[in-house]
């Protein structure tokens, strides 16, 4: 398990998550926001007006859910507003970041 931050144009937030997604974390979030959220009959909560509506919480619940059952991602710190990333705290700076 390794640590990675997430955003969806809000607070950046630190996550534990499997080795395979922080080591491929971009194809793991563009896989969960394009094609599952268009294919999958488990992501009818997340279709509104033609759009989607989800956040980084749901992309952990995806993964804990339909991904890795058996290697639970979970919130480690809310880092708060950090400008998508680009004012990171300098212990975080470094660590691979998505915003959705």
């Amino acid at each position: 398990m390794k640590e990675v931050i997430i955003s969806a144009d809000g607070d950046s937030k630190v996550y534990l998550v499997p080795d395979a997604v922080a080591n491929n974390l971009r194809e793991y979030c563009i896989e969960f926001c394009d094609k599952w959220m268009r294919t999958s009959p488990n992501a009818e909560k997340y279709r509104m007006n033609g759009g989607y509506c989800f956040n980084e919480e749901d992309f952990i619940e995806y993964l804990n859910e339909y991904i890795f059952p058996e290697q639970k991602s979970r919130l480690v710190k809310n880092l708060g507003w950090t400008d998508l990333g680009k004012d990171l705290p300098a212990e975080y700076q470094g660590y691979l970041y998505f915003n959705f």
